[in-house]
């Protein structure tokens, strides 16, 4: 078992090198590429409900509401599972680092998440509402609370979607000590309590960077899981952090951006093509803390 894991830290070492070699297209954000560190510096509870707006898994999305926002087709929701998929445990004092969902290799299940929060557009929220896409967000501080209503808004639109921790100032966690790392940590814990009524369980790292430090901090901080990702969604395309399609279980990044970080694309038409590609590659959309 630990070498299938180094193997696959090998892989994904290879992948961001590949990338960082080759550049990004039309990427808007050539930092926050993939979820996994090429250079990871090592020492060593959401409501409960149904996993997609879709009792048994099947299109949800009626005539009217898929083809409004540019789908050629209903889409696909994965119902919760019966059994949720075995996650490595984390080691003691530390928090699970999780970059992918173990599900079955023939369960073509994929998971939305969106972080920042830079863009506010009220168009997204019918659309995300319209379609109820169960998205997992990861706010930041400084970008989001302009407007942390409208990330509620999104929360409460049906779709059993989630808000959780990305720091209070986005920093790159690496440069930091263990104190600067939990101070940005556990503020934004305190931030989203006291805005939300909850303090989240689940942290994505800025730029997918952290080490050591992060892991106990976030701990510190009553995160239970760092979340980072394998796919990304840029302005037209995925970039991948290995191979050219979706995998099972993999953890997409798109962020709440507009045109002016998309190159005169809206948040709305990067969506858009974000779920066609889904669709192309015949995925079906869980949300993700129904496999945590």
């Amino acid at each position: 078992m630990r070498y299938a894991r180094r193997l696959v830290a090998g892989t994904l070492a290879a992948g961001a090198l590949a990338l960082s070699l080759t550049g990004c297209g039309d990427s808007v954000d050539p930092i926050e590429r993939m979820g996994r560190k090429a250079t990871e510096d090592r020492t060593s509870p959401s409501p409960s409900a149904p996993a997609s707006p879709s009792a048994a898994g099947s299109a949800v999305a009626g005539d009217e509401a898929y083809r409004k926002w540019g789908l050629n087709a209903p889409l696909q929701y994965a119902p919760k599972p019966a059994v949720k998929p075995q996650v490595p445990p984390a080691k003691p004092g530390r928090v699970q680092v999780i970059d992918r969902i173990p599900v079955p290799a023939d369960d073509k299940v994929v998971f939305l998440t969106f972080d920042d929060g830079a863009e506010k557009n009220p168009e997204f929220l019918k659309m995300a509402a319209d379609l109820k896409l169960p998205i997992s967000m990861f706010l930041t501080d400084n970008i989001a609370s302009s407007d942390y209503g409208h990330f509620e808004k999104l929360r409460d639109n049906g779709s059993n979607s989630t808000i959780n921790n990305h720091t209070l100032t986005h920093p790159n966690l690496k440069t930091l000590s263990f104190a600067a790392q939990k101070k940005e940590i556990c503020g934004q814990q305190e931030r989203l309590e006291k805005r939300f009524g909850t303090k989240p369980t689940r942290f994505r790292p800025p730029y997918g960077n952290y080490n050591d430090d992060t892991l106990r901090a976030a701990n510190e901080c009553g995160i239970s899981q760092l979340l980072l990702w394998r796919v990304s969604m840029q302005i037209n395309n995925f970039q991948y952090a290995e191979g050219s399609a979706l995998k099972p279980g993999d953890i997409i990044l798109a962020h709440f951006r507009g045109p002016a970080e998309l190159k005169g694309s809206t948040e709305i038409e990067m969506t858009t093509r974000m779920l066609q590609r889904i669709q192309e590659q015949g995925y079906r959309i869980g949300r993700l803390e129904d496999y945590l």
